[in-house]
């Protein structure tokens, strides 16, 4: 934080040409076999809806000398993992209108039937590798069941970003498969979640994916908003 802070400090004397990023934020959207295409478009669609929430786009461009940028993409199996938004500076309406419409019109890609959580992990922190220029690098995994292939998650630790969760399931089946909502959500705590601010939002079903994506995106952006009051 601290750091975060010194980098709004320094906003408050820069010029337009030394705009910089306060934030990197990749998104991983699960499209394992157990996704089917409505579910796949109830995620890639409430995400764009979420993003064009007016709370959530009013916490995007309030710092208009330091953008948020914007990565998202989609995986499933170890080798599995498909790009649909490169990184993008959101400094407007129409750069997030270009996002949003990509995202609408994305078609499920050929993916593998098996859930790679250490994999997608890996993939994300890969992307935010390369924007080391941002004050803070944010990956949010979406998922509706546990890793059943691949590095286990909780040995993939890159390390220098946070990594969220957001959970796609239903209450508590009595232990038969896949697992509810409250068993997936500490699975993810336990081996997913990275970095001391890191949290956890849940979805009940796909239906209700846009509204949580909504509260994510929030909540993960109102960390940077606040931190530039405080140092005004």
């Amino acid at each position: 934080m601290r750091a975060v802070l010194a980098g709004l400090l320094a906003l408050g004397l820069a010029g337009p040409a030394d705009a910089a990023c306060r934030q990197a934020l990749a998104l991983g959207l699960d499209v394992s076999g157990s996704v089917d295409s409505l579910e796949y478009r109830l995620q890639a669609d409430g995400l764009a809806a979420a993003l064009e929430n007016p709370d959530v786009q009013a916490a995007l461009f309030s710092m208009p000398g330091a953008p948020v940028v914007l990565a998202v993409y989609e995986w499933s199996g170890p080798e599995a993992q498909r790009l649909l938004v490169g990184w993008t500076e959101i400094a407007g309406p129409e750069a997030l209108a270009a996002v949003t419409a990509r995202l609408r019109a994305a078609d499920r890609g050929i993916g593998a039937f098996s859930t790679a959580i250490g994999s997608a992990k890996a993939f994300g922190a890969a992307l935010l590798a390369e924007r080391r220029d941002c004050w803070k690098r944010t990956l949010d995994l979406s998922g509706d069941g546990k890793s059943n292939t691949g590095p286990r998650p909780q040995d993939v630790r890159p390390g220098g970003i946070t990594v969220n969760g957001l959970v796609i399931g239903q209450p508590e089946t009595g232990g038969r498969e896949p697992p509810g909502v409250a068993e997936l959500g500490a699975y993810f705590r336990a081996y997913v979640l990275e970095g001391d601010d890191a949290f956890l939002e849940i979805a009940l079903g796909f239906e209700d994916f846009e509204a949580a994506m909504t509260r994510k995106l929030l909540r993960e952006l109102e960390v940077m908003v606040v931190s530039r009051r405080q140092a005004r």
